[in-house]
């Protein structure tokens, strides 16, 4: 059964950084694509980061320049790094991937951006 299994959430201060990981139970390069998404409280899921199996990303406009993902395919784990975290980052953040056979989605990490 395929899985994707988030960490690297935390309490951090507003200007501080935090790096989220994505491990995989199969090589990432079988994904179309690897997406992470954000729910703050009370609003709904929204995409943050994509990107597909060739390495082209996109990034939502409230976070370019700040997040980066990158991926490591010895580990099947794809990486998210937070940086200049303001508080409207606070949320949890999911990690998103497609193949073939379906859509597979983390249970989420709690990210929580605060003085």
């Amino acid at each position: 059964q395929v899985q994707v299994v988030e960490s690297g959430g935390g309490l951090v201060q507003p200007g501080g950084s935090l790096r989220l990981s994505c491990a995989a139970s199969l090589s990432i390069f079988r994904f179309y694509g690897m997406a992470w998404y954000r729910q703050a409280p009370g609003k709904q899921r929204e995409l943050v980061a994509h990107i597909t199996s060739g390495g082209t990303t996109n990034y939502a406009p409230s976070v370019k320049g700040r997040f980066t993902m990158s991926r490591d395919s010895a580990k099947n784990t794809l990486y998210l790094q937070m940086n200049s975290l303001k508080p409207e980052d606070t949320a949890v953040y999911y990690c998103k991937a497609n193949r073939s056979g379906g859509v597979y989605w983390g249970q989420g990490t709690q990210v929580t951006v605060s003085s």
